[in-house]
């Protein structure tokens, strides 16, 4: 199984599926209303730094410099110690990135997504 379908994205207030495996949150703060048995593992430094996440949704920077930005944060050693964990349990099988938003296209999972796909598990 390639990386593409190893890693898959949903949203955390979706129903849990037999299919997600290890279904992993990456945001920095817990969701309302999510209990902790929905989620296998909380990796909040790969969710986006708050100030990045605000100015965001203030509309204050555009989607093209929050992914800059976002994929940036990826290089922190704290994230590189997070994202070794996520390709450790991919390569024993299914792994479900975990977030709030509402609109995967323009969220960080599926940035995080793409930026494991191109990673060597």
């Amino acid at each position: 199984m390639s990386t593409r379908f190893r890693i898959r994205t949903r949203r955390v207030y979706e129903a849990s599926e037999p299919a997600d495996g290890t279904r992993v949150l990456v945001m920095r703060l817990w969701p309302r209303g999510v209990r902790k048995e929905r989620v296998d593992r909380w990796l909040r430094e790969l969710g986006p730094v708050v100030p990045l996440l605000r100015a965001f949704r203030a509309g204050t920077i555009g989607w093209r410099e929050y992914r800059r930005r976002y994929l940036a944060g990826l290089e922190r050693p704290a994230a590189g110690v997070q994202l070794a964990e996520v390709r450790a349990l991919a390569r024993k099988g299914r792994v479900t990135l975990l977030c709030g938003c509402a609109d995967a296209e323009r969220c960080h999972r599926s940035l995080l997504q793409g930026y494991l796909a191109t990673q060597v598990l």
